[in-house]
């Protein structure tokens, strides 16, 4: 006897990937807020993002998860698989970078969501790359 199993189509899988990285995101910048002195830091305007320029480049590099939830599903499958492998390759190497340059005692945990939304991109571009044909 087995259990009722169907496919689920390549946009769904690639959507529920990108909100598995979106809440890894929202995680790690909730807990961040633990860290000794960070809630000082952004009282007193002295931390990462202390330039308008800068809290905007971090804006766009992390809208880019939630938009790919969206366009994962909206967008026609050629260009749907261009923007996922793109995305998630950027992605990849983006938060590999993050967790190698937060390993100090209190951002442990940035380095393991690193380590779990660089898994999950890397995830993301394979399922694009082998994309179903009809």
């Amino acid at each position: 006897m087995q259990f009722e199993d169907f496919k689920i189509n390549i946009k769904l899988k690639l959507s529920a990937l990108w909100t598995s990285v979106m809440f890894l995101y929202i995680y790690g910048d909730y807990f961040e807020l633990y860290v000794p002195g960070k809630v000082q830091g952004l009282l007193n305007g002295q931390n990462m993002l202390s330039t308008p320029y800068k809290l905007l480049l971090a804006t766009i590099i992390l809208a880019l998860p939630s938009l790919m939830i969206f366009l994962s599903l909206m967008i026609k499958p050629k260009w749907n698989r261009v923007l996922n492998i793109s995305t998630g390759i950027f992605l990849t190497l983006f938060t590999l970078f993050v967790g190698v340059s937060s390993f100090t005692e209190w951002r442990m945990f940035y380095v393991m969501l690193a380590l779990l939304e660089s898994v999950i991109t890397s995830i993301i571009v394979w399922k694009a790359w082998i994309w179903p044909k009809n």
